[in-house]
């Protein structure tokens, strides 16, 4: 009999962020093509148990390669392409992606912690309550932007941060995104 969490709630939906999250940052690059993009161990097959949690899953990244001219557009869709690919082969699925390609100090509404790319998700996906929402992320820009929608915050702690920063907009963390989907599969249906 399957867990009672592993049910799909209507409406919950999980963010991810990309980089630190689901897979390994390359230093200061950036994941320009398909060959750059690695899994971080255990965070496909994390992946895989969350989909059978929520309604919808997300995958909300800044990715301002494609705005400096180190990547183009279709260069960052193929990385993507690569990324939904493994996951279904694998037996999970993520939703949507949204990327802000916009560089970092550009006013940008959708590049986080701007919550652009949140109200585009709300428009492809009518049903979703964000305040049932969580936000998987290893960076302060992503603890602020599910803290400005009324999310569940979940920091993952392998990227070097200081924690002082970020105590009021931390409601959870783990070391990975396994750790994380662990948590959650084991939690009761008050999710």
């Amino acid at each position: 009999m399957m867990p009672e969490a592993t049910k799909k709630y209507k409406g919950h939906a999980l963010f991810l962020d990309r980089d630190g999250v689901l897979n390994r940052r390359p230093g200061d690059s950036y994941v320009c093509s398909p060959e750059d993009f690695h899994w971080i161990d255990g965070s496909l097959k994390a992946v895989v148990d969350l989909s059978g949690v929520f309604g919808q899953i997300i995958v909300v990244t800044n990715q301002q390669g494609v705005g400096k001219g180190l990547m183009t557009l279709s260069d960052l869709q193929a990385v993507h392409r690569r990324m939904l690919q493994d996951v279904a082969e694998a037996g999970g699925r993520i939703d949507q992606v949204y990327a802000a390609t916009g560089i970092r100090h550009a006013d940008s509404f959708n590049r986080k912690p701007a919550e652009g790319m949140a109200f585009e998700a709300m428009d492809d996906f009518p049903g979703m309550m964000l305040d049932k929402a969580w936000m998987v992320g290893d960076t302060i820009r992503d603890m602020l932007f599910g803290h400005r929608l009324g999310m569940s915050t979940v920091l993952i702690s392998h990227q070097q941060i200081n924690p002082g920063n970020l105590y009021h907009l931390v409601d959870y963390r783990f070391a990975c995104l396994r750790d994380f989907a662990g948590f959650i599969i084991g939690k009761n249906t008050n999710m």
